[in-house]
């Protein structure tokens, strides 16, 4: 973390490696469009967790890209996410890089459960809280083979959520699954 030139905290994690992540999602050719794929691993996502969103997120230096998304309702718009767009069901294939709790995920290199972010100060902050309503979060970094940590896999809910130690070694599972399905892209297999 750092802090911003009039000394206020920031939330979000200084992050050196997104040149880095860029370089590998541009050569995988991934996290600049929406891919189905990708949106059907989110809904499986929502299927086993039972969470009502879910997400394969790509994050660079400015923003968050949900490659694969799954809501509700079923509906995404192209634009940045914003409070009027949670309030009318859509939600956008962008977040900006300060809102969520993704950047956290990549820059620890480890799986994150905050089974209600109100209990903890550091992500109760998030603009994602007031703007979106977001209340629980588990999300699962995406560490390929060679070391890159290309973005994370998530389910949120608007109500506190008892993820637990099954929610966490489950979103670890699928983050090593979504892995092997990258790597096999890779390798002309799918």
């Amino acid at each position: 973390m750092t802090y911003d030139p009039t000394g206020h905290l920031l939330l979000t994690p200084v992050d050196r490696e997104a040149p880095l992540r860029v370089r590998r999602l541009r050569q995988l050719g991934m996290g600049e469009r929406p891919d189905p794929a990708f949106d059907d691993f989110a809904r499986k996502l929502a299927q086993v967790t039972g969470a009502p969103y879910s997400m394969v997120n790509f994050i660079d230096e400015n923003r968050q890209f949900f490659a694969g998304l799954h809501t509700p309702a079923g509906t995404h718009t192209g634009t940045e996410l914003e409070p009027t767009a949670a309030a009318t069901g859509g939600v956008s294939r962008f977040m900006a890089r300060d809102h969520g709790y993704c950047p956290h995920v990549v820059v620890r290199r480890k799986a994150l459960v905050l089974e209600d972010v109100c209990d903890y100060p550091r992500f109760a902050g998030n603009p994602v809280v007031d703007e979106i309503g977001i209340r629980s979060y588990l999300g699962a970094p995406l560490i390929d083979r060679t070391g890159t940590a290309l973005g994370t896999i998530c389910v949120v809910d608007t109500e506190p959520r008892p993820w637990g130690r099954a929610g966490l070694e489950t979103i670890k599972s699928l983050a090593a699954e979504l892995v092997e399905q990258i790597h096999r892209r890779e390798d002309g297999g799918l």
